[in-house]
């Protein structure tokens, strides 16, 4: 029986013709087929691309809908959303090959370690393809003589494809078996080409998430100069000051991570290790003998610090960097701006040029002394005046960020002076010893750490003859004297270098203050990595 759609025999549609239409695409999602007499029927799927076939078929019955009830009802069955999501499952599962595991994977586990004969159904044979020289992002150890999966870097090939998992033995490669050096493994992988596979033993372990984190790193690493890395062409490389996303912290000696800007992952030393190797290595200050860091320049009358944390100097002997976690927050205005750098290098300058730019947005605390004012001073204008015994109560109750001793007079800051300031609105200005860090580099000041860096000597050389001829400056500073003030900033920057939040070479006082001023403008427009430690 016919029902006529159309005038042309070529518009025309059967009942029957649908409803082989129907009965095949039944038919193509599923068969039954069994093997053996004595064997459970297996289920196969007879195509993979039924989402691609039935879309064929309604481009076929499109015309036709308006015209058969029959076809339009067909057309609406086919796009209903379940009955797309079950094609798009079925295809899902058709294009993967699911065999039932071994029925006890510690029985044959158990066999392959102690050298027993393995269950013939117990071996996998892997197939991946890769180009000669490129890295598979795994590692390999060995244990009871065979070589085993020991990592698997996270967005490497092998992570990728999810076909090798850590603790699955490798028995041969190609056909060839790999013996027990991971070494000759790792060379015979690397330089296969084309279709590559592997016959291993699964572990059948389960894999877990693993708690992801950011650092920022506080040390130069490269794992071609590494002679302990298990495998030198998986090593990640980076610089000091560099955030990485670690991605696995499982091995104790050995973290996978890669950095945010992208690239694929490798391994770094961790914690753990790099804390092994640095704790019997001397640090910078243990091996500077010329005296403080910010000792001053010459002259009779010397500045001798005290500072709030009384064991600094052994604190710093033993204090490793290495890693700090890190979180990223969106852009938010810092509570302090601490500028750091050595004598003569023009901190004071910086902070004079920014409170007088924009005094509404910038302000700074006045120090603390024990001497007397003198006849034209006034209390809290340039100083707030004390008496010797009330200073020393306070900084022996820990009232003062840093504080020291001048031509037998008390000098310092106190902590709650920087409060004052913040409780104004206003982003506080601090020029402190690079040692007060310890203290302010908390969520309770939120600082943005400058590092004022010397020039090199010729050019710092000749900016004190320019200045001595403009007449900013009368004094004419000595060779030993601007050797010095560059020597010192090399040390300040190799001991404190992993608290700056930007450095600053001072070559000039406009274009240094230009530069601050942008990276200033840049926290409240851009997100920021800072210590977790301010976020929870």
């Amino acid at each position: 029986e016919k029902a006529s759609v159309g005038s042309s025999d070529n518009s025309t549609i059967t009942v029957n013709d649908l409803t082989c239409i129907i009965c095949y695409i039944c038919f193509i999602l599923i068969k039954s087929k069994a093997h053996e007499q004595f064997e459970e029927p297996k289920l196969e799927a007879v195509r993979e691309n039924n989402v691609e076939l039935v879309q064929d078929i309604l481009k076929e019955l499109s015309p036709l809908a308006h015209r058969s009830q029959a076809a339009d009802e067909l057309v609406r069955i086919l796009k209903e959303p379940h009955f797309k999501s079950l094609l798009e499952t079925h295809d899902s599962v058709a294009s993967k090959n699911y065999e039932t595991p071994p029925p006890s994977p510690c029985s044959f586990m158990d066999a392959a370690l102690n050298n027993q004969p393995v269950p013939p159904d117990a071996v996998r044979m892997v197939g991946i393809r890769k180009v000669s020289g490129e890295h598979l992002g795994v590692t390999f150890r060995v244990e009871s003589g065979e070589l085993v999966i020991a990592r698997i870097l996270h967005g490497g090939m092998i992570d990728q494809q999810g076909l090798l998992h850590v603790g699955d033995i490798i028995k041969e490669v190609n056909g060839k078996e790999v013996g027990n050096d991971p070494k000759v493994l790792q060379e015979m992988l690397k330089e296969a080409s084309g279709s590559v596979v592997l016959k291993i033993l699964p572990s059948y372990q389960e894999p877990h998430t693993a708690r992801q984190a950011f650092v920022k790193c506080h040390f130069d690493y490269d794992p071609s100069h590494d002679n302990l890395i298990p495998c030198k062409e998986a090593g990640l490389s980076f610089s000091s000051g560099d955030i990485l996303q670690i991605f696995n912290q499982e091995d104790l000696n050995w973290w996978q991570a890669c950095h945010i800007e992208g690239g694929s992952a490798g391994l770094i030393p961790s914690q753990l290790l790099e804390e092994k190797r640095k704790a019997f290595v001397k640090r910078d200050l243990e091996l500077a003998t010329t005296g403080p860091l910010c000792a001053g320049m010459g002259g009779k009358k010397k500045k001798k610090m005290m500072y709030l944390t009384t064991k600094n100097a052994e604190f710093d002997r033993h204090e490793l960097r290495i890693y700090e976690e890190v979180a990223k927050v969106p852009p938010f205005r810092r509570k302090t701006l601490v500028l750091i750098g050595a004598q003569g290098v023009g901190r004071r300058s910086l902070k004079n040029k920014l409170l007088v730019s924009d005094p509404q947005r910038y302000g700074t605390t006045i120090p603390f002394t024990s001497r007397k004012p003198k006849v034209d001073e006034r209390d809290g204008q340039m100083y707030s005046f004390m008496t010797r015994s009330e200073m020393e109560c306070d900084i022996k109750n820990g009232r003062f960020l840093e504080h020291g001793e001048y031509d037998g007079n008390l000098y310092g800051t106190k902590i709650n002076s920087i409060h004052e300031v913040i409780e104004t609105g206003k982003i506080c200005i601090l020029d402190v010893n690079p040692q007060a860090l310890k203290v302010l580099r908390t969520s309770e000041f939120l600082p943005y750490v400058v590092f004022i860096e010397a020039p090199d000597f010729e050019v710092l050389k000749a900016m004190n003859r320019s200045a001595i001829e403009s007449g900013v400056v009368t004094k004419q500073l000595t060779d030993s004297e601007l050797k010095r003030t560059v020597d010192e900033s090399e040390r300040i920057k190799r001991a404190y270098g992993h608290y700056f939040d930007l450095c600053i070479i001072n070559d000039g006082l406009e274009a240094a203050f230009r530069s601050l001023r942008l990276a200033l403008d840049k926290l409240s427009m851009e997100q920021q990595w800072v210590p977790v430690s301010w976020v929870f």
